[in-house]
């Protein structure tokens, strides 16, 4: 009744343009880039075409890096929202696309624990929250997974988006360590993964923990190839979807929405 009751006051609308229908309305929809195979077998860049390495791949620490959208467009605007503008909702969205990505995943059954890339502890105040949490906690929910915060972050270097990737991994090399001890796979979560500089910190703050194995899923992607929508990656927007995308309403695996229950998205409660 009070999920029913907030949808009713505070209604749900487009995370891409914050005017039409949710998750995303059809004009969103549409610009939406999903990321397929083929893809490099580490970090998942459509990019470079299948491959065991190619030039986007994170540092080593990562052993393999997820994410089932281009940090582009409608989703570049989700993103921001969720980080910026206070819309935890978003969360709901991208963390059960996340989270049906991860099912596709063929390692992704060998994971034990579900954690993520903790923010300054200055920057969440600003904010209020932590976006990578409440990405990670719809990821684990969805996946059957518990979660936990593992790692612990020391000081804030400031934005990374003006630096080189050897800047950030410079700016983020000891910025974290482990809260506890971790044991076998982790799933290590985060908004936007782009060079990779501050979840390779994480992931080996992460082994020196413990963790035998540390594998990445984000919301989003930034890559330094093209991606179109008839180029050679393969990559596909709303008007050309495989069955079981993550945003075209009606082609999701039946057996991913009976699981779901009363998780599905539309239902799920908004952020407070």
């Amino acid at each position: 009744m009070l999920d029913h009751l907030l949808d009713a006051l505070f209604p749900r609308t487009c995370i891409g343009c914050a005017g039409g229908p949710w998750p995303l309305c059809d004009a969103c929809g549409s610009d939406v880039v999903e990321l397929v195979p083929p893809w490099c077998a580490r970090c998942g860049s459509p990019a470079s075409g299948a491959g065991e390495a190619c030039a986007d791949c994170p540092p080593e620490p990562i052993a393999l890096a997820r994410a089932p959208f281009l940090f582009d467009g409608p989703i570049r605007r989700a993103v921001h929202r969720l980080k910026f503008s206070g819309w935890r909702a978003v969360a709901d969205a991208l963390g059960e696309a996340m989270a049906l990505a991860w099912r596709s995943e063929p390692e992704g059954s060998g994971v034990g624990v579900v954690t993520w890339v903790p923010l300054s502890r200055e920057r969440a105040a600003r904010r209020g929250f932590d976006q990578a949490r409440a990405l990670a906690l719809v990821v684990g929910a969805r996946l059957d997974l518990p979660t936990a915060g593992l790692l612990r972050r020391t000081g804030d270097p400031g934005p990374q988006a003006r630096r080189g990737r050897e800047e950030r991994r410079a700016a983020m090399a000891g910025r974290f360590s482990s809260r506890t001890r971790a044991s076998g796979r982790v799933l290590l979560v985060d908004d936007v993964l782009t060079t990779g500089a501050t979840a390779a910190s994480c992931a080996q703050a992460l082994l020196d923990g413990g963790a035998e194995r540390v594998v990445v899923l984000t919301a989003a992607r930034s890559l330094s190839g093209a991606l179109t929508r008839s180029g050679p990656s393969r990559a596909y927007t709303r008007g050309g979807l495989a069955p079981g995308s993550v945003v075209a309403p009606g082609n999701r695996s039946p057996a991913v929405d009976a699981s779901r229950g009363r998780n599905d998205p539309r239902k799920a409660t908004l952020g407070r």
